[in-house]
């Protein structure tokens, strides 16, 4: 039954007997405004009683229920001031809205959308997140103001990790949080303090520091940093990693980061100012940055420089800080349209690996101008292609200066339903202008030569299996290559070399990459490649290929130091490709010497990778001569939340293994920690380095130690700590 006490006369649409529907309170300006704000939308009460008090407010009893757009409040008892618009209790309470739940001691809701509860359980579902607070403020705009309060991730029940804070400022709008007086318990161990520290409780960028790194290795000891993040402006942002070694002493690592109206660049800087362990300062820097101008006309820039050979030995990760051994520099501005491509590019190299001779390192190019024309849909069906390119090459020791090299082509492509044939015709066109040659060596030597071919193929197609969901196909192709010998000893070589033999090598005009050389042909490509697709969705299944050129005239032409033997055939090459096959995946690849019987490189790779998180690989390299290599890697839950990782690289030329790890990881519902051993060789002296990663990764917190997680994505191919789809 519902009372009124004193003078005060309650209206009657308000009192009902026994109050079925909620009691709706209206005030002028709440009541005038659309409610698409919780702020300016109608109040509602619901409540088995109230009492008008003398002094105007009102005392609801009984259970009580408080809703303003998204926002409730249910309780037992509450007061509400019709001036001010105000809501308090101190019975339990119970709150809600779209990003927050809290239950607390007493609780007061003001009509400008704050509210503050004590003695306070809460709940954040987006994150998720949740902790207990003495005292809890929080506004319409989702910042949430926190006393006396702990923090976890942790679901109720769990209290693996904890922060504690003698103060918490969040906003969920920002998606960041900030703490004073802070503390990280673990397993109720405390594990770092700090007056200060800014966390995030979403993917928002915000200034502030973040989690410590710490790690070991053999080379540079001990190594502890503190990273701080700068969010400039929306468009630029910035990291500074300050790292103490106990071996080097202090080094400052920085990255900037931006977005300009045309694109984005990256300038990082690396700097020791006294390194002990090698006795001088040391700075490595890297810039690189895209700029689109137009749709037609981008620049690219990639330039690094290092103070010292042995950087990338003593920080490098792994064994391929050892095979470092030209840092690249260059400017490349690029236009592109439907019939034209151009650049005009400078580049040099800063030599790494002083080992190698003066007179076999890069040359500079400043400048390259390159140009690529393609005009399909000429008279007739042709196609009218062209490239060309002058280059200026300098360098110190050797030969250096102008080179030309154009080439101008014609096409007939002649196609039908599954099968093409494709004769051209170009002439290509090299000639220099020498500076440093030796006396009596002419300072201008050309070379011109035709470039005859026609290529052709058929594609046959059968569907088998049951109802026909199988689709195979039987792909030969062939390429007759005509280009008459010219001796090319007078020129020199800037940029040319000999890649390895595969099947597209195979259907190249010219056996070389550069214009330096230019390869005598008189023979026959045939290539034959059969695939397994499932014919519904096109997915292959399997796929093989093999090929060799017969040779009507040997090959003639050679680089400096290269002998050709007097051959009428190729190596043999073939790849297969295995894949989507219940969770095998398989590639292969051989080049075989049919004169000497042997095998001359080949590579086999092995991988099961039933799940994202799971993955065992076996691979094997062969260079004859040159490398002879095993590698095996394997990611694998060992147990509910165990987890194991592994890889071993071993030389059998060598007899040595190149680099090797093992690590665990064990996962809780609201953390992960990480642990990597790993031994490798770490200069091309063969010496060993033996190093520690270590990470703690705190669930919607951020995580403590060196990044293993990115080590182990690199490191062992297929593994991901994601599922698909997930990001990090």
């Amino acid at each position: 039954m519902l009372t009124a006490s004193g003078a005060w006369a309650v209206p009657g649409p308000v009192m009902s007997a026994d109050c079925p529907e909620p009691v709706k309170l209206q005030s002028a300006p709440v009541a005038q405004t659309a409610a698409a704000d919780d702020t300016q939308s109608d109040i509602q009460l619901e409540m088995d009683s109230f009492e008008a008090t003398r002094d105007g407010q009102w005392d609801l009893k009984g259970d009580v229920g408080i809703r303003q757009g998204h926002r409730e409040i249910k309780t037992s008892d509450a007061t509400y001031d019709p001036q001010t618009r105000k809501f308090s209790t101190r019975s339990p309470v119970t709150y809600s809205d779209p990003g927050m739940k809290v239950q607390g001691s007493g609780a007061d809701f003001d009509p400008d959308g704050s509210v503050t509860f004590e003695g306070a359980q809460f709940e954040l579902p987006a994150q998720p997140a949740r902790g207990s607070a003495a005292r809890i403020h929080a506004n319409r705009q989702g910042e949430l103001n926190l006393d006396d309060v702990r923090y976890t991730t942790c679901p109720i029940g769990n209290d693996d990790w904890i922060l504690k804070a003698s103060d918490i400022d969040i906003s969920q709008e920002a998606g960041m949080g900030t703490g004073r007086n802070v503390r990280l318990d673990f397993k109720g161990v405390p594990i770092l303090y700090t007056p200060f520290i800014s966390f995030p409780v979403s993917d928002q960028r915000k200034t502030g520091f973040l989690f410590p790194s710490f790690g070991t290795s053999s080379r540079s000891g001990t190594e502890i940093g503190a990273p701080w993040y700068w969010n400039i402006a929306p468009e630029y942002d910035a990291t500074f990693l300050p790292t103490w070694y106990s071996k080097r002493g202090a080094r400052l690592d920085t990255e900037f980061r931006y977005l300009s109206p045309f694109g984005r660049g990256t300038f990082t800087a690396d700097y020791l100012p006294d390194d002990q362990e090698f006795g001088d300062s040391r700075l490595l820097a890297h810039f690189v940055d895209q700029s689109d101008f137009s749709r037609h006309l981008r620049l690219e820039i990639d330039a690094a420089d290092v103070s010292d050979s042995r950087w990338f030995e003593d920080f490098g990760l792994g064994p391929e800080g050892t095979s470092v051994s030209y840092l690249n520099r260059a400017a490349n501005l690029i236009y592109l349209d439907d019939i034209w491509f151009a650049s005009l590019l400078a580049q040099n190299f800063q030599i790494i690996d002083t080992t190698i001779d003066d007179f076999d390192r890069p040359y500079t190019l400043l400048p390259q101008l390159a140009v690529h024309a393609h005009a399909p849909g000429q008279p007739f069906g042709l196609t009218l292609n062209f490239d060309g390119e002058i280059s200026n090459f300098l360098r110190d020791d050797g030969v250096t200066g102008l080179r030309m090299d154009i080439a101008p082509e014609i096409r007939m492509p002649l196609r039908g339903a599954g099968l093409y044939l494709e004769p051209a015709a170009s002439w290509r066109y090299t000639a220099y202008d020498l500076d440093d040659t030796a006396p009596g060596i002419d300072r201008t030597p050309h070379r011109s030569a035709p470039i005859l071919s026609v290529d052709g193929g058929v594609a046959f197609e059968k569907n088998w299996g049951p109802g026909g969901k199988r689709l195979q196909t039987f792909e030969p192709r062939f390429l007759y290559l005509y280009v008459p010998y010219r001796n090319q000893d007078a020129l020199p070589v800037f940029d040319t070399g000999a890649p390895d033999l595969n099947p597209v090598q195979l259907f190249r005009t010219n056996r070389f990459v550069g214009a330096d050389r230019l390869g005598n042909a008189n023979q026959v490509s045939i290539g034959f490649t059969s695939r397994l697709l499932d014919s519904a969705t096109g997915q292959q299944f399997i796929s093989g290929t093999v090929g060799q050129a017969i040779y009507f005239d040997p090959p003639l032409v050679t680089l400096p130091g290269e002998t050709m033997d007097d051959t009428e055939s190729s190596d043999i090459v073939a790849e297969l490709e295995l894949t989507a096959f219940e969770n095998w995946n398989v590639s292969a690849g051989i080049q075989w010497d049919p004169g000497e019987t042997r095998s001359e490189k080949g590579d086999i790779n092995l991988q099961y990778r039933p799940n994202f998180d799971r993955v065992a690989n076996l691979g094997y390299r062969f260079r004859r001569g040159n490398i002879e290599q095993v590698d095996g890697s394997v990611a694998w839950p060992v147990g509910e939340r165990w987890g194991a990782y592994a890889r071993m690289v071993y030389s059998l030329e060598d007899e040595k293994t190149l680099d090797q790890f093992a690590g665990l990881e064990y996962r809780s519902c609201c953390w992960r920690l990480r642990f990597v051993g790993r031994r490798y060789v770490s200069n091309r002296d063969g010496d060993v380095d033996t190093s520690f990663l270590v990470q703690l990764e705190l669930n919607g917190l951020s995580s403590v130690g060196v990044g293993a997680d990115a080590f182990l994505e690199r490191s062992i191919r297929g593994y991901s700590i994601n599922r698909p789809g997930e990001q990090d």
